[in-house]
């Protein structure tokens, strides 16, 4: 009954669902593709994907190999699964790897950090004749997916034809879990939930809460957080990256990255009274969504302040002027280096009610973390960086304008700090091998009492019907 109430709602939003989509440049370039009328583009059954030497190498028969299916969200699901397609595909080199994303960012990340490795899709709309073409043409023999993505039209038809469905990193915040547990809700959930062959959880509050909606307890498993296990980021020659931000000899930089709307002018304002201390002090600001570049950079000059982009720098003059100013990161790919510069980081999404961001990416450089009271997205590693003494939760505006001058003027603090950041990253690492090794029960051949080799794809382990 549920199934259907879902369905008939859906398409009776379908038209609103179009609109909004439209609506959202980073969500308009694939959706031809996400309604499933895309196809024989490129790639595998009109995948989009950049050419490599290995197809040459492997000919026609590539498309004939099993294919893994993964898919992560946007921009941080798919830098926390890289390293684990990458293991799976060194372990699996005669299988083809799909990840898809909803958004321009999670596909630019994929086409980036898992060029030759994988293929990019976009994420199709959980209609049920666009998911079940979808899965006719990739005949995946695994599907994972990052997070708490459940999509019952997907699940149910993956289930169907007998296609392990496993989540990885899994995590319910207490605003998703407070409202899937309300019945009706909860047995919706719970028939998707049931259908999973695994779930791999990120903390123990995650494990209990996922049994508390319904999962099998025998199917539930703590596997950590796979965003420890990222890679630190490629190395670059001395001084380059300052080099390419304008930054002078003795300029101090402050790194505010992922931010959003609300938390940029309380940040403008606390760089303001930081410059009466430290005048040397440059801000360096993200936002979290770069077409926003534009009323961000107008923002910052209404208060008063120099402002550039970085995608208008250039390697003979990076910067129009010295002096206090702030740097508007409007390109992708470089926050994550960029961390490595920084005096301290402030992490966005913490200072409004969004639930924080990726508190790691400063802390694999033994950068002093600062973030807000919104932290419900990555509550575990605010925590842990917090009793260690890595990080530092702010309470408001004003406390982090006195927090981040108080470590501006304190080096040793700020350098103490780091290190306990860092220690914190080396010290949770592991979640990549355990979810592998999950993984693994469902690609590995099995053999029979006689001996006999079954298909590498086993009958998945499924707990619904």
């Amino acid at each position: 009954m549920w199934h259907l109430l879902y369905n008939a709602v859906l398409l009776i939003a379908s038209p609103v669902i179009l609109v909004l989509l439209l609506a959202k440049q980073r969500c308009r370039r694939g959706l031809p593709q996400r309604l499933g009328w895309e196809k024989g583009l490129s790639g595998l059954f009109g995948l989009s994907r950049r050419p490599d030497r290995q197809d040459e190498q492997d000919g026609p028969d590539r498309q004939d190999r099993p294919v893994i299916w993964v898919h992560a969200v946007s921009l941080g699901e798919a830098v926390a699964v890289t390293p684990l397609v990458k293991e799976l595909q060194r372990r699996h080199p005669d299988h083809r790897f799909v990840v898809s994303t909803v958004t321009e960012t999670g596909r630019e990340a994929v086409e980036q950090r898992l060029a030759g490795v994988a293929e990019h899709l976009y994420a199709p709309l959980d209609f049920p004749w666009v998911v079940s073409r979808l899965i006719a043409r990739l005949r995946p023999v695994l599907y994972l997916f990052v997070e708490t993505e459940l999509w019952p039209n997907l699940l149910r038809a993956l289930h169907r034809r007998g296609i392990p469905a496993v989540m990885v990193n899994g995590r319910l915040s207490t605003r998703s879990f407070a409202r899937q547990r309300r019945q009706p809700v909860r047995s919706f959930y719970g028939g998707m939930i049931r259908r999973l062959s695994f779930c791999l959880m990120q903390s123990d509050r995650d494990v209990e809460r996922i049994i508390a909606l319904g999962a099998d307890p025998r199917l539930v498993r703590k596997t950590g957080n796979i965003k420890f296990d990222q890679p630190a980021p490629p190395s670059t020659p001395s001084g380059s990256v300052r080099e390419s931000l304008g930054l002078r000899a003795g300029e101090r930089l402050l790194v505010a990255g992922s931010t959003h709307a609300g938390e940029e002018e309380a940040l403008i304002d606390c760089y303001r009274s930081l410059l009466v201390h430290v005048p040397s002090a440059v801000l360096l600001l993200a936002p979290r969504h770069i077409e926003r570049a534009g009323q961000v950079e107008a923002m910052i000059r209404a208060r008063g302040l120099a402002a550039q982009r970085r995608s208008t720098m250039t390697a003979s003059l990076p910067t129009a002027s010295a002096g206090p100013r702030v740097i508007v990161l409007d390109t992708r790919g470089e926050l994550a280096s960029v961390y490595g510069e920084a005096e301290l980081a402030y992490v966005g999404g913490t200072l409004v009610p969004i639930g924080g961001h990726n508190l790691l990416e400063p802390a694999v450089w033994a950068k002093p973390v600062l973030f807000g009271p919104y932290t419900d997205h990555c509550a575990e590693i605010a925590s842990l960086l917090s009793e260690s003494g890595g990080g530092r939760r702010v309470a408001d505006a004003e406390d982090l304008t006195r927090q981040v001058a108080r470590l501006f003027e304190r080096p040793e603090e700020r350098e103490a700090m780091g290190r306990s950041a860092r220690r914190v990253v080396e010290q949770n690492q592991g979640a990549l091998q355990a979810t592998v090794e999950v993984v693994e029960t469902l690609l590995r051949p099995r053999r029979t009492g006689s001996g006999t080799l079954l298909e590498e794809n086993p009958v998945p382990l499924m707990a619904g019907r």
